[in-house]
């Protein structure tokens, strides 16, 4: 029913039009108390085999939303209805922006893809620490937060912006990740570089202990990385003792795609997701789970649309899994679809 009538339907909007119309539909639909409850009994798939435990939390299920869906924290009730065994909240900054000038969001239909340069558009994390304190949490899924710098931040004083995240946040998430990927903040990948990232991930993680409950801190890595800066990436989870890698985030490559140059070089700059990542994603964490061997978890995210997707990416390496790009052109039966097979090791 999603591809032959909703998501022609949708297709018709803008993406980032019919991203906010398809949320606020399913918030609302899903506040009606037996369509809620119809929902979480459709899509839900509850299996004990199903659980995992990983960096000290234990996960319902191994698929989770990635971050940059529901940025502020609007519908992670609505969004846990689908089955998910985690959510990732943001990326947020310490103050709201408004991000980068629209259009900002592209579909690629013929590569299944999607190109975004949305620039951390948010409320900010106040508005996010609000709703998590005040919501109601969806019962046994697992929150994370990832956490960004403001645009206007130079990247000597990013830290700060980090660490006001990192502790308004604290008490209300039960993982971290720290984004320094995202192709869409001026210079923001530069934090990607041995020292600067050594510097902050270090700090944080000194933060981190002065709580009474530490939470675990992932760094989400770009696929567009070399095998020599992956390698400095491994040393410096091993030096700073965080929990573990999210990889990997959008490309800023267009090799190999279906949909033509001319399409693409109208669009201009922004990150890539969806299947054209599959391959390279993949190959990222089959690269850190041997090279790191095996001494922390990875979180597999980059081109996951089908069953066959996900095992790829439990089989190179990876404990969980995240979607995104997928939901929009499979729709909401996604994650109902990758469980079970999951669960059966099926393709």
């Amino acid at each position: 029913m999603y591809k032959a009538v909703i998501k022609p339907l949708f297709f018709l909007l803008s993406p980032e039009k019919a991203h906010h119309f398809t949320i606020t539909l399913l918030k609302f639909t899903l506040g009606i108390p037996l369509i809620g409850y119809i929902f979480r009994w459709v899509f839900r798939v509850r299996d004990m085999r199903l659980e995992k435990t990983v960096f000290g939390l234990t996960f319902p299920n191994p698929v989770g939303l990635a971050a940059g869906f529901d940025k502020d924290g609007q519908h992670f009730r609505a969004m846990s209805s689908l089955g998910f065994g985690f959510l990732e909240l943001g990326t947020v900054t310490p103050r709201p922006q408004g991000g980068n000038p629209q259009p900002r969001l592209f579909r690629l239909p013929a590569d299944e893809a999607l190109i975004n340069r949305m620039g951390f558009n948010n409320e900010g994390v106040e508005a996010l620490v609000a709703r998590l304190k005040n919501g109601k949490r969806p019962e046994g899924v697992v929150i994370g937060g990832n956490i960004g710098k403001n645009k206007d931040t130079p990247n000597d004083q990013a830290e700060e912006d980090y660490v006001f995240c990192f502790e308004r946040l604290h008490a209300y998430v039960d993982y971290f990740v720290v984004n320094v990927s995202s192709p869409n903040t001026p210079n923001l990948r530069d934090l990607q570089e041995k020292e600067p990232l050594q510097k902050l991930l270090g700090r944080l993680q000194s933060l981190n202990q002065t709580f009474e409950h530490p939470k675990p801190i992932l760094l989400k890595i770009a696929p567009d990385l070399t095998d020599g800066q992956l390698d400095d990436i491994i040393d410096i989870v091993d030096i700073t003792g965080i929990a573990g890698l999210i990889a990997t985030n959008t490309t800023i490559s267009r090799s190999g795609l279906q949909t033509s140059d001319e399409t693409v070089e109208a669009i201009g700059n922004g990150g890539l997701s969806g299947q054209p990542l599959t391959d390279r994603a993949t190959e990222v964490i089959k690269y850190l789970h041997h090279k790191s061997e095996n001494r922390w978890p990875i979180i597999g995210v980059g081109g996951i649309a089908s069953p066959k997707d996900a095992l790829e990416k439990l089989e190179a390496g990876a404990q969980l899994i995240q979607i995104y790009s997928g939901l929009v052109y499979e729709g909401p039966s996604l994650v109902k679809k990758l469980n079970p097979s999951i669960l059966a090791g099926k393709r």
